[in-house]
């Protein structure tokens, strides 16, 4: 059976991690399948952790004022989800929904920042890799709203 940690290493958004950090991350990490339909998290919600998907897709999505929900972006195998736990006030920006069964890697938060703060160089490398992603993220919000 493949364990959590074998999850954790093959998942693109922590390729290159030294062993160590990902042995550290295993033990706040958890398998979190999550069936089609389901909320994984509400917008301005506590964040508490992030999920590294292996398997389907979860939509970002908001709830403007008087309208239902409307979906920022689709995630699927490979992305990470969440970083409203690193940033206080720890509460999400969007909401995020499965379209169809998923398989994600949920990660402890608070666990996760106590580690980048006792291990500089690890809290730093992520710190990176999320805003990588957020700037990737914002990029393609950016081109979606000049094509239109």
């Amino acid at each position: 059976m493949i364990t959590t940690y074998d999850l954790l290493v093959a998942h693109p958004f922590l390729a290159g991690l030294p062993m160590r950090h990902l042995e550290h991350l295993s033990q706040w990490a958890t398998r979190a399948p999550y069936g089609a339909g389901s909320r994984i998290f509400q917008e301005h919600g506590q964040a508490q952790g992030f999920w590294l998907i292996r398997d389907g897709f979860v939509d970002l999505d908001i709830r403007p004022r008087g309208r239902g929900d409307a979906v920022v972006e689709t995630l699927g195998p490979g992305a990470v989800l969440g970083w409203s736990w690193l940033f206080p006030p720890y509460r999400w920006h969007f909401g995020a929904v499965t379209t169809e069964p998923v398989l994600a890697i949920a990660v402890d938060g608070a666990a996760t920042r106590s580690y980048c703060d006792a291990e500089p160089a690890f809290g730093y490398e992520l710190n990176k890799r999320f805003m990588a992603v957020v700037v990737k993220r914002l990029q393609s919000t950016r081109m979606r709203l000049t094509a239109q």
